[in-house]
């Protein structure tokens, strides 16, 4: 199977996704209660960031005729949100840049390369991709109000599965992607486009069928329905169809993406 090694952090120059929540937890157990002073230490570094940029908001827009002693409250709340939002980053940038280091020395962790990543058409993952446009959708000849669909998607799942093949398709998996763990605008139907290395621990093993929409759902307890070539030819699914199934927690361009590693 393509590169599946612990995770490195020596060439990673571009994240597209990482899942905060997971690393968070993951630094915790790996610390084995040792979390307090880390964040304490989290906290002052974002506090101290707040208040840098509360500092220069002022200094950039003192000179302008609002910005007096009427507007002081407005201005205050805005810059009030701007280190909110700086604050929320340094928070996640401070795991990430924390979980890279503890990961590349665990083997738990395993960096998955040179995979091409895409949804099964009957999938949920695959719906997902494309609900976000349903909302320039009539809905006068359907009855359904289109536009709520990926509403609907977002509060009844919240990861999504992909397909990764190896570049001999030899071997396939499924990566599991939180929804919200995506960076910079990125998005499920980006990762196709992308080479890219993710970091994943294992978690389980999966059919493809179980994968499909019939079967997500019916709580996953669909089985499926033998056709009668299947049967007549011994070709009916069994257990060793199953694939391994890693939870995703970061996924991120390295420096040289065409030194693929090929080992099993």
């Amino acid at each position: 199977m393509a590169g599946r090694d612990k995770a490195s952090t020596e060439a990673m120059i571009k994240v597209v996704y990482f899942d905060a929540l997971s690393a968070s937890d993951y630094l915790d157990i790996s610390a084995g209660g040792k979390t307090e002073a880390t964040s304490a230490h989290v906290r002052e570094r974002a506090a101290d960031v707040a208040g840098r940029v509360d500092a220069k908001a002022t200094a950039k827009f003192g000179w302008l005729p609002f910005f007096g002693a009427s507007a002081e409250t407005g201005v205050s709340a805005s810059a009030s949100s701007a280190g909110q939002s700086i604050l929320s980053k340094t928070l996640s940038n401070t795991i990430l840049t924390d979980y890279l280091v503890q990961a590349a020395d665990d083997p738990h962790i395993i960096a998955l390369r040179g995979l091409r990543v895409t949804a099964l058409k009957d999938s949920m993952a695959y719906m997902k991709m494309y609900t976000p446009y349903m909302i320039i959708a009539k809905t006068e000849e359907s009855g359904l109000d289109l536009a709520r669909i990926d509403e609907a998607f977002e509060k009844a799942k919240g990861y999504y599965e992909l397909v990764g093949t190896d570049r001999q398709n030899v071997r396939r998996l499924v990566l599991r992607f939180n929804i919200a763990a995506f960076r910079n605008n990125y998005g499920l139907a980006d990762l196709g486009k992308m080479t890219l290395v993710y970091h994943g621990v294992r978690v389980g093993q999966t059919s493809e069928t179980q994968l499909g929409m019939n079967a997500e759902m019916s709580g996953g307890t669909e089985r499926p329905r033998l056709t009668a070539d299947e049967v007549l030819s011994g070709t009916a699914p069994t257990d060793a169809d199953l694939l391994d199934v890693y939870d995703i927690i970061l996924a991120g361009v390295e420096s040289s993406v065409s030194e693929v590693n090929h080992a099993d």
